[in-house]
Formats: structure tokens, C-alpha cells, sequence
């Protein structure tokens, strides 16, 4: 059985998350322990909320550095909703705080940015379009997923195997691999069957 460690750093409702990775076969641990989070077969980053206040809370416990190293060893990490827009360089979301500058983690160069659409969040069902041999999405075809958003990347480095999806005007990164770096702007442990077979799926590449 995989080890999984869901990063608890403040964030909103993760306990679904935890819920629906031990649905699927995982041994789960809701903690920000170094230790736990460097031994973990896997790492999930969840995000709700705002940028700047999930970066904050990313900061406050460290987890900048965790991950760095996590990857650093080939080690898997899964970002979730704001858990992949943190990954790219920056975000135009406005802070509330009043503060200039909205850094992100770096990992991905690009910039988050509002969404284009006549209704926004976004918020539903929605359909995706993965890439060619996607580990993700292996078996998962013509299914929809359930977004919370009003921010979203639109570009992503070359490297980085992109799943696409539109709402309004925007088409946007709904999901995106890397190597052991992967991660998705709609929220799997909300989007039923194919969300749990997204979750399997995730889990086959533990190591």
C-alpha cells in the first residue's frame, strides 16, 4: 500500500482529499512533518482559496523547500486547484492584502491569470483533452470534472505534458505531468468515478 502525505499547511476542506485517496488504496497522513512529507511514497499539495493566502500558508510551514527536495529526488508530488497555479511563476490575482507581487513556487514558468468568460468562477462539470500517454488520464476518456475557479494558467513550458479545458473565452491548463511533478486545476476527489480512477491512476506511479 502507498504511503501518502496530504500537505496540512491551513488550507481549506482537505479532508475530502484524504477521503477519497484512502477510497483508493492509500495509507494517508494529513501532516506538514518534514520527515513525514520526505518519506511519503507521494505528496499532494491541496489549495483553495487565493493565491497569496495559500503561498503564506505554503511559506509558513516550509513546504517551499519540502517540495524542492521531494523533487530534487524524483520523489512524486500532486498539486489540486491552487496546489498547481502556486507551482507556476506568478499570479495576477489581486492580493487582499494590498501587497504588490504574487510569486509562486517557480517550478513551471508562466503566469496565472484571470479567466475570460461571462460567468465566472467557474464552477462544474467540465470536460478535459490530455495529451498522448498521459499517466493521469490512462483509461479516463470523454468524462467531465468538477472546477472551482477563477484563476487559471493558459501556457505552460514545453516540457510539461498539458490536459486542456475551456470555460468561456479561455482555454486554460486543467492538468499538468512533469516527471514526478503532476497536477490538476480541477479538484479529483470531487469529480467522482473518473476523479477516483484519476487518483488510481496517480497512485500506479508511486514508487
Amino acid at each position: 500500500m502507498s504511503s501518502v502525505v496530504v500537505l496540512d499547511y491551513g488550507s481549506g476542506n482537505v479532508r475530502s482529499a484524504v477521503r477519497a485517496l484512502e477510497r483508493v488504496g492509500a495509507q494517508v497522513e494529513l501532516t506538514a512533518d518534514p520527515t513525514a512529507v520526505a518519506e511519503a511514497d507521494g505528496l499532494v499539495v491541496p489549495g483553495v482559496g487565493a493565491f497569496a493566502s495559500v503561498m503564506d500558508g505554503l511559506r509558513s510551514v516550509g513546504a517551499p523547500r519540502m517540495i524542492d527536495r521531494r523533487l530534487a529526488g524524483g520523489r512524486p508530488v500532486l498539486g489540486i486547484c491552487v496546489g498547481l497555479q502556486v507551482l507556476f511563476t506568478s499570479s495576477n490575482e489581486h492580493r487582499a492584502d494590498g501587497q504588490d507581487g504574487n510569486a509562486g513556487l517557480d517550478e513551471w514558468s508562466g503566469v496565472v491569470e484571470r479567466l475570460e468568460a461571462p460567468v465566472v468562477p467557474h464552477m462544474g462539470w467540465s470536460t478535459v483533452e490530455p495529451p498522448a500517454g498521459s499517466a493521469l488520464f490512462a483509461g479516463i476518456e470523454h468524462e467531465r470534472f468538477y472546477f472551482v475557479h477563477s484563476y487559471a494558467a493558459r501556457n505552460a513550458p514545453e516540457f510539461v505534458a498539458v490536459t486542456w479545458s475551456q470555460h468561456g473565452d479561455t482555454r486554460f491548463v486543467a492538468a499538468a505531468e512533469n516527471g514526478p511533478l503532476q497536477a490538476t486545476q480541477f479538484h479529483p476527489e470531487k469529480s467522482g468515478d473518473a476523479g477516483a480512477e484519476l487518483l488510481r491512476n496517480w497512485l500506479g506511479t508511486l514508487r
